[in-house]
């Protein structure tokens, strides 16, 4: 997905991303309300603080690229993330909410207990959860970094995480069901506005040469903990203190 042929391909394929619209010019963030799994965002988050910093560098670095200034919309830096597990969004968030008045309090109750049977088959969880920068990806309706593991224990812990959540049988019941493979990935940015005449080969062809240069510093991301948070739209991640969490860091 970082490789040259794959950024050729993929950028026949973008398109608008309808969770940013036009508004007096600029593109505003779209209602676009749900909960998920991430790690903590960049702006609360000190572990990864160095990484972070190298990725806000990275994205200046995007949306300075020559091309139609409507067509990148960057995120803000602060709100950067890995997320974990998709849960729920959009409409069937609301649906959710309309058809069961206890849908939200039922979902905190339901990741607090699987977090807690999660936290005890963690005990001999012996070595940190790294992944690496690999570099950039471009997806239909965004332009992300990839990661990937350090190693196979790595991947393992986060796989096996995923499974806990998407088989859980109280979270089915809600509707919670996973939708996409796993593809660890940070999004910097959505596109907006594709003009006919984009010249879409000399896109891709800026985004490798990116790419190349980044290769030389691909920052480490540590995957220390899992925060149950909820969004209006794709610029913020909140959450109460007292809302579920996973501290994945070693004892």
């Amino acid at each position: 997905m970082t490789l040259p042929e794959a950024h050729r391909s993929q950028v026949q394929h973008i398109q608008e991303s309808f969770k940013f619209q036009p508004s007096s010019g600029l593109r505003q963030a779209a209602p676009f309300p749900g909960y998920t799994l991430i790690t903590p965002p960049a702006e609360e988050s000190s572990d990864n603080s160095a990484f972070y910093r190298k990725l806000q560098t990275y994205q200046q670095e995007l949306s300075q690229l020559p091309v139609n200034h409507n067509l990148i919309v960057t995120v803000p830096p602060t709100s950067f993330h890995l997320t974990l597990a998709d849960l729920i969004w959009d409409s069937a968030y609301l649906d959710a909410c309309n058809k069961n008045p206890k849908f939200e309090e039922e979902l905190h109750s339901c990741f607090t207990e699987i977090f807690q049977q999660y936290q005890q088959s963690m005990t001999k969880l012996t070595h940190a959860i790294r992944w690496q920068m690999l570099g950039l990806i471009l997806m239909p309706r965004a332009v992300a970094v990839c990661l990937v593991p350090q190693d196979e224990r790595c991947y393992e812990e986060i796989i096996k995480f995923r499974r806990t959540i998407y088989q859980n049988p109280k979270l089915i019941a809600l509707g919670i069901e996973q939708h996409y493979h796993f593809t660890a990935h940070i999004t910097l940015a959505y596109f907006g506005e594709i003009s006919p005449d984009l010249n879409r080969s000399s896109f891709s062809t800026m985004l490798s040469e990116l790419n190349q240069q980044w290769l030389l510093n691909l920052p480490e991301f540590s995957i220390n903990r899992v925060e149950l948070r909820k969004f209006d739209d794709m610029t913020r991640y909140f959450r109460e203190p007292n809302w579920p969490s996973l501290d994945f860091s070693i004892p």
